[in-house]
This record gives structure tokens, sequence and C-alpha cells, in this order.
């Protein structure tokens, strides 16, 4: 689940961004992997969903956002679930320090 305490208020232009987003003409079911997607299915859904990110104009909010609340499940930003938890676990090694 995502971590909701650390969502923007309801302010309207912190969401904007979202309606450019070209995610908007895919459906989720390519951000989104089904339960038990796995290997060479996941990895090409994955790069399906990357090459949307790499066209967006708004790629680098969607990937602010993601990394902000810890978006759990999906591609956002052009970021998969392990690449969002690798970029997770470095930052929270180096508080460690």
């Amino acid at each position: 689940m995502a971590e909701i305490s650390r969502l923007p208020g309801p302010a309207a232009y912190r969401w904007e961004w979202q309606f450019l987003g070209a995610c908007r003409e895919t459906g989720p079911e390519t951000f989104f992997h089904p339960e038990g997607e796995r290997g060479s299915n996941r990895r090409e859904r994955d790069a399906r969903a990357k090459q949307v990110c790499s066209t967006c104009p708004v790629i680098r909010e969607c990937r602010e956002h993601a990394l902000e609340v810890r978006e759990p499940y999906g591609v956002w930003g052009g970021l998969t679930e392990a690449e969002r938890e690798a970029i997770y676990a470095d930052s929270d090694q180096g508080m460690a320090s």
C-alpha cells in the first residue's frame, strides 16, 4: 500500500501534471502486472510501459511522485517496482551512514 502520509495535500495544481501523462492513452494493464506475472512476460510488459514513459512530457514529475510516496506497484516515471526499491534501499543506506 502506498504511504499516504507522504501524499501532498488536495491542491489541484499539485496533480495537474497527471492530465498530461502519456499513460492516459494506454490501459493500466501496461503499467501494473497481473498477479503471478513473472519472467519474460513481466520484462516485456515493463519494457512496453517504459516505452510509453520515454515519450511522456511529465516523466520527471511522475518519477518524483512515485519516489516521494513510495508507490509500491507498477511502472511510474519509467521506473519499475524493483528499480524504485533499489533507489529506496540506496537512500535508506545513505541515511544510516
